[in-house]
C-alpha cells in the first residue's frame, strides 16, 4: 500500500485550483495526472515583476509593474479592432488593448474611477506606452501578490501559463514532509537541501542560478529520481537471482561444429562474451545478460552458439526479432552453421497459418525442433516447448518487460539473452539494463572495409543520383533512405513514393521501394528483389534500419540526414560494408544546417565507433531523444538529465547497491524512508516485489 503520507500527492490533478474538467487534459497532456506530476514539472524561465517604474520612464521591451489610475473605456467599433482601456499616473498615459474581450468582464475587471495594479510587457504605440492583453490586473491592496520573481513553465495550446504557475504552487503546499532518505553524511557534503525545500528552491526561484540543472536543489532532485531508477533496478535483478535456475552444462561437441564451420575466426570480444554466457548459463540462478554489439559486430554467431550448448543438453533454444524480414535473416544466417552442427531449426511468425503452423507447434512440443526463430508469435498461446531453457531477445528496446517475461513463461528458469545493436551510452546503460549483466561485442570481423561517409548540401542532388548511376553501373548496389518527416507516417510516404517515381524515371525500372505500411509479404518480396538479382536501388523509409543484410550494397543515401538521431544513422549506415568491398555513405543535409547539427553530421563522418557515436549523441541531444521518436524502451527521467548529472548516476547506483547489500528488504530505518522514495517515483511495483518475497 502507497504510503498515506502521499496521498495528497497523487490525487487526481483536479485537485489543484483552476484545474477543472475543461483544462486538466491539457495539463495532464505536459505533466500526468496526479498532483505530484506537477512537483516533476520544472520552470525553465523566470519573470521579474519587481521593476515598477513610472508610466512615463517605463521602457519599451520591457516587462514592468505599473499604478495606475482607470480614466476611460473605448469600446472595439468592430471585430478587428481592439477594446481599448485608457489609465494614467501623475506621469503620463498608459493604453492597456484587448483583443475580442467582452465589455461587462473589463468593466468588472477595470472599472473607471478606480487604482489599479497591472503587469506585463511594455510596448511603444504611436509615441505612447501600452500593454497587450496585461499577465495581471488586481486591486492595489494585492500588489505584494504580482511584485514577485514568476516562473515560467513549458506549456501547450491552449493552456494558460497563469494557471500552471497557480497548481504548481498549490502542489508544493499539498507537499508533505517525508523522512530523509540520502545518507545524512553524503547530504551533508553536497551541502545540498532537504526534499521539500529543493521543491520549493526550484519552483520558487528567486534568480537565473535556481533555474541550473546544477544548483544544489537541482542535483539533489536529479539525485533523488536516480536513486529510485537504481534502487528499483536493483530489487528486480535481486529477486531474479533469488529464483531458482537450472545449471546448462553443455559438452561442446555441437559449439565445435560450429566454430570450425565459419569461414572467419572469432574476435577476441565474441570470444570473451562467450565465456561470460557460458559462466551464466552453468551458474544455478538464472541469466539475464544484454549482449551489446555494434553493427556487424556478429552477435547472431554469438547467439547460436549459446543456443548450441542448451540444445547439447537436450533443451531447447528461441530466438525471438522484432519484424519478421529480420527474424527471416536470422533464419537465412544461422541456417548453414546450424544444419552443420545438426541443429534443427524451425521459423514461426504471424504469417504462418492453418496446416503449416500446426506442423510447427506439434514438432515444437515433440522436441523435433532445436531451435524456434520468430517474431512476436513465439509467445503467443497454443506455442508449447518441450523443454525451453535458453531465450535470446533480439533488439531488445522493440519489446517491453511483459513481452521478455511472456516468452519467459513458456519453459522452467530460462535464462535470457538480450541482444542489440544499438549502441547505448554507458550512463544510459545503468538507467536502462541496470538489471542485467552486459557483453559488449566493440571489435569489428576481419575483413570488414571502413565506409567512406561524406556530407553533402541536398543542392547536390542531381551530382548524387549521376554518381548512384554510375555505381550501379560497375555492379553496386544503392539503398536510398527517405527523410524522416516527425510524427507522421503519411507524410514519410509521400516522400519516399514520390522519391521512388523520380528515380525509376530516371534510372530505369530496378528500382524498388519499402516502407512500414507495406504487408508484410510485398516487403519480404522486394528485400528478397534487391538482395537477388531483382532491383538495383531500394527507396526505403526507416524500416531497413535493424538487421537486413544485403552484402552486395555497397553505397548509401540518406536525405536529410540532419532529421535523425545519430545511433539512428550509425545504424542505417550499418547495411553497407558487409562485404570486403569499398562502400560509401552520403548524408545529404537541406540548408540552412545549425551548428549543432553539423557537428553531429561531422561525428558520424569521422566514426564508425558506435559507442563513441552514442556518447557523442547523448552529449549534444540529451537522453530523451537518443533512440529517436520511433524507439521506446529507455526510462524518462523527468528530473534527472544524464548529460548534466551522469556523475551522479555512479553514485546512485553505489548507494543503491550498498543499500541492499546491508538491508536487502528496506526494513531499517533508512530503508523504510527508501521505499516511500520507490512509491514517490511510482516503482510500486517493485515494492510489491520485495513484499511478495
Amino acid at each position: 500500500m502507497r504510503p498515506e503520507s502521499l496521498y495528497p500527492l497523487f490525487a487526481p490533478m483536479t485537485a489543484l485550483p483552476g484545474v477543472g474538467p475543461r483544462l486538466a487534459p491539457l495539463v495532464e497532456k505536459i505533466t500526468g495526472p496526479h498532483v505530484v506530476d506537477m512537483l516533476w514539472h520544472l520552470p525553465y524561465g523566470l519573470v521579474d515583476r519587481r521593476f515598477m517604474p513610472k508610466v512615463a520612464e517605463a521602457p519599451a521591451g520591457r516587462i514592468a509593474t505599473l499604478r495606475v489610475q482607470v480614466d476611460q473605456h473605448l469600446p472595439s467599433t468592430s471585430s478587428r479592432r481592439p477594446y481599448r482601456v485608457i489609465c494614467s499616473d501623475d506621469s503620463g498615459t498608459l493604453t492597456l488593448v484587448f483583443f475580442h474581450a467582452k465589455g461587462d468582464w473589463l468593466d468588472r475587471l477595470l472599472p473607471v474611477g478606480s487604482e489599479r495594479i497591472v503587469s506585463g510587457m511594455v510596448e511603444n504605440f504611436n509615441d505612447g506606452p501600452q500593454m497587450t492583453h496585461p499577465d495581471h490586473v488586481v486591486p492595489s491592496a494585492q500588489l505584494a501578490e504580482v511584485m514577485t520573481i514568476e516562473p515560467v513553465y513549458p506549456l501547450t495550446a491552449g493552456l494558460p501559463g497563469k494557471i500552471v504557475v497557480k497548481a504548481a504552487k498549490a502542489a508544493l503546499e499539498r507537499t508533505p514532509q517525508l523522512p530523509e532518505w540520502i545518507d545524512p553524511t553524503f547530504l551533508q557534503r553536497q551541502a545540498w537541501p532537504s526534499w521539500r525545500t529543493a521543491l520549493q528552491c526550484v519552483h520558487a526561484p528567486t534568480g537565473e542560478a535556481d533555474l541550473s540543472p546544477v544548483s544544489p536543489a537541482r542535483q539533489r532532485l536529479a539525485y533523488d529520481e536516480m536513486l529510485a531508477n537504481q534502487l528499483a533496478l536493483g530489487l528486480v535483478r535481486a529477486s531474479l537471482r533469488k529464483l531458482a535456475g537450472r545449471s546448462i552444462v553443455g559438452d561442446g561437441r555441437l559449439r565445435r561444429k560450429i566454430v570450425d564451420s565459419l569461414p572467419f575466426q572469432l574476435t577476441g570480444a565474441q570470444q570473451r562474451s562467450l565465456v561470460e554466457i557460458e559462466r551464466d548459463m552453468v551458474a544455478p540462478s538464472r541469466m539475464l545478460r544484454l549482449l551489446q554489439g555494434d553493427v556487424g559486430s556478429g552477435k547472431t554467431v554469438v547467439a547460436l552458439l549459446a543456443m548450441a550448448a542448451a540444445v547439447e543438453c537436450g533443451c531447447q533454444a528461441a530466438l525471438m526479432a522484432p519484424t519478421e524480414i529480420l527474424a527471416r535473416q536470422h533464419l537465412a544466417t544461422l541456417q548453414g552453421a546450424a544444419e552443420t552442427a545438426g541443429l534443427r531449426l524451425a521459423l514461426l511468425t504471424g504469417r504462418d497459418k492453418g496446416k503449416a503452423r500446426g506442423k510447427i507447434l506439434e514438432a515444437l512440443a515433440a522436441g523435433e525442433i532445436d531451435i524456434l526463430i520468430g517474431t512476436h508469435a513465439l509467445f503467443q498461446d497454443g506455442v508449447v516447448f518441450r523443454d525451453l531453457a535458453l531465450a535470446v531477445i533480439d533488439e531488445q528496446h522493440r519489446f517491453g518487460v511483459h513481452q521478455r517475461l511472456d516468452l519467459a513463461a513458456k519453459g522452467q528458469a530460462i535464462d535470457m539473452l538480450v541482444m542489440t545493436a544499438t549502441p547505448i551510452p554507458r550512463t544510459l546503460m545503468l538507467t536502462a539494463y541496470g538489471d542485467m549483466d552486459v557483453s559488449r561485442l566493440d571489435e569489428k570481423p576481419p575483413g570488414r572495409r571502413p565506409i567512406d561517409t561524406r556530407v553533402l548540401p541536398l543542392a547536390r542532388l542531381d551530382e548524387v543520383v549521376e554518381g548512384v548511376r554510375r555505381a550501379i553501373g560497375a555492379g553496386a548496389k544503392v539503398y536510398w533512405i527517405c527523410p524522416l518527416v516527425e510524427e507522421s507516417e503519411k507524410i514519410d510516404l509521400a516522400a519516399a513514393a514520390e522519391r521512388h517515381a523520380e528515380l525509376t524515371t530516371l534510372l530505369g525500372s530496378r528500382v524498388g521501394l519499402v516502407h512500414g505500411k507495406m504487408k508484410g509479404a510485398e516487403k519480404d518480396a522486394a528485400m528478397a528483389a534487391f538482395a537477388a538479382d531483382g532491383l538495383d536501388l531500394l527507396v526505403a523509409t526507416t524500416v531497413i534500419e535493424v538487421g537486413v543484410n544485403v552484402p552486395e550494397a555497397t553505397v548509401m543515401v540518406i536525405e536529410h540526414a540532419e532529421r535523425f538521431g545519430l545511433a539512428q544513422l550509425h545504424q542505417l549506415r550499418g547495411r553497407i560494408g558487409r562485404s570486403d568491398r569499398a562502400s560509401t555513405c552520403l548524408l545529404l543535409y537541406g540548408s540552412p544546417l545549425s551548428e549543432n547539427a553539423k557537428a553531429r553530421l561531422n561525428i558520424l563522418r569521422d566514426s564508425e565507433d558506435g559507442f563513441q557515436i552514442a556518447e557523442e549523441d547523448l552529449r549534444l541531444r540529451g537522453a530523451g531523444e537518443l533512440l529517436g521518436t520511433r524507439q521506446s524502451g529507455l526510462p524518462e527521467f523527468r528530473l534527472a538529465d544524464l548529460t548534466q548529472h551522469g556523475d551522479l548516476l555512479a553514485t546512485a547506483r553505489n548507494d543503491a547497491r550498498l543499500i541492499l547489500e546491508t538491508d536487502p528488504d528496506l526494513q531499517k530505518p533508512r530503508g523504510q524512508a527508501l521505499r516511500t522514495l520507490l512509491y514517490l517515483f511510482e516503482r510500486d511495483a517493485v515494492v510489491k516485489t520485495l513484499r511478495s518475497g
